[in-house]
């Protein structure tokens, strides 16, 4: 069948290359607001208040950090569902991206108290830690960003390696590291507050596979296109 000269015409979209870095750049801008986060903020959520008056700087760094965070996890999100292709399911590509958006929006929530918090105490001090709202809001954060946030990122990476699974697509390490690492994070990150580190430093190794994947994937490409014909 001839196009209608009248109607638009164009061509296929394709992953750009440098969308497998998101990955890498989430790993590193999560890893650091976390750390930051957890150097900067007592682990128990029935603290006074103290962090308020010292340490207001790296919690406002760290929250600086989290929207660009996000941004690069939605990336993320979208080069491991192109690398999945047309072998992927739909009810668990579902649960995958609804989950990650769940991931992300509890952060943004935490983020966003916590950065009420910071400004708040900043105006009136003695107003804020009396009148229990810093207790309120601290409990928010710390329930937002743990019981909530950290378990949805458990169910991504559940139902992200129940795909690999079934598809095939990743190596079996891959997929004993990927439920490994959303077990302990859906089951003991209570006990420590560090291991909420897990999640980004997963998504760091599997942006580095899908990297070194994609460039072999090149390169096996490119040989095939130069080979000589024969004779």
């Amino acid at each position: 069948m001839t196009p209608d000269p009248g109607y638009p015409t164009g061509r296929r979209l394709t992953t750009p290359r440098a969308a497998a870095v998101a990955g890498i750049l989430f790993a590193l801008l999560m890893g650091t607001a976390y750390v930051l986060i957890r150097l900067s903020i007592p682990a128990d959520p029935a603290d006074s208040g103290e962090w308020l008056e010292e340490n207001t700087d790296y919690v406002n760094l760290a929250l600086s950090l989290l929207p660009f965070a996000g941004i690069a996890f939605l990336w993320f999100i979208g080069v491991v569902r192109d690398r999945i292709g047309h072998l992927e399911d739909r009810f668990f590509a579902t649960v995958m991206f609804g989950s990650g958006l769940l991931f992300l929006s509890m952060i943004f929530i935490a983020a966003a108290m916590a950065a009420g918090l910071v400004a708040t105490y900043a105006r009136s001090p003695e107003q804020m830690l009396g009148s229990g709202v810093y207790s309120f809001g601290r409990e928010v954060v710390y329930r937002a960003s743990t019981v909530y946030a950290i378990r949805m990122a458990a169910v991504f990476m559940l139902s992200l390696g129940t795909i690999w699974l079934r598809t095939g697509t990743v190596p079996r390490w891959l997929n004993i590291l990927t439920f490994g690492s959303a077990l302990i994070l859906l089951f003991t990150v209570n006990y420590s507050l560090w291991l909420v580190l897990l999640f980004p430093t997963w998504v760091l190794v599997v942006s580095i596979y899908i990297l070194v994947a994609n460039r072999r994937r090149e390169s096996e490409t490119m040989g095939v296109e130069v080979a000589p014909e024969p004779e």
